[in-house]
């Protein structure tokens, strides 16, 4: 069954977002909107976060998307705490 339209683009929106829940082990896990999408929204989920990140790159002084960021700074938290 396919959500309705505004919830479509609503779950859509969320998956696009760079957060993303962690499990107990901190391991990333996927967007919980994005296991509600069927397969046609997640394609379009997919390219929609492309043009984000790139869009994010593009305004960032150092060429970084939000996903980017996240990466690098779980990076340096992780090599300050060991």
């Amino acid at each position: 069954m396919k959500p309705e339209r505004d919830e479509r683009e609503t779950l859509i929106e969320s998956a696009v977002s760079a957060w993303r829940p962690r499990d107990a082990s901190g391991a990333v896990r996927p967007h919980p909107a994005w296991l509600d999408l069927d397969e046609d929204a997640r394609r379009d989920a997919f390219d929609a976060t492309r043009r984000a990140r790139a869009m994010e790159a593009a305004f960032d002084p150092n060429g970084l998307s939000s996903t980017a960021r996240a990466v690098l700074d779980r990076i340096r938290r992780a090599g300050s705490s060991g």
